[in-house]
């Protein structure tokens, strides 16, 4: 996918100690510009995409995603949602789409703005501002315990 024109980068990442237990999601533009969250019982893939989720919500204009989640990157990238959307959240297997309830409102905004890009970032490869929000999450994670 490609960058919105003028698009601001928020850095995404979810983390979670156990799967499911202690869950937390973070984003930051920049060192200074960043939010984080927990959940007490979660998943990782939960608080992959509540990280995005939150971040979407947290800016207007145009964004560009970056997320270590192919799971949360492909949804996009592949349009996964309108298929979800076509048969009425339910996956091409025909099952319910694993949280829903996080991703409904995400691909509502996403869908809504159409100024919003997703890319991949490999996590744990020194990569600083996903190792900073990884840093983030993991202490949001433990906060909830």
């Amino acid at each position: 996918m490609d960058a919105p024109q003028g698009a601001t980068s928020v850095f995404t990442d979810g983390a979670c100690s156990g799967n499911p237990g202690p869950g937390g999601w973070a984003w930051a533009v920049d060192l200074t510009t960043y939010d984080s969250g927990s959940e007490a019982v979660s998943t990782n893939q939960r608080m992959e995409i509540r990280a995005a989720l939150e971040a979407v919500t947290s800016f207007e204009g145009p964004l560009l995603v970056v997320s270590d989640s192919t799971y949360v990157v492909n949804c996009f990238r592949d349009r996964w949602w309108e298929g979800w959307l076509d048969r009425g959240w339910l996956t091409s297997a025909r099952k319910p789409v694993a949280n829903r309830d996080l991703w409904e409102p995400l691909v509502a905004h996403v869908a809504e703005r159409d100024d919003i890009a997703f890319q991949w970032v490999k996590g744990h490869s020194g990569h600083a501002m996903n190792d900073f929000v990884d840093g983030l999450a993991v202490a949001a994670s433990r906060s909830a315990r």
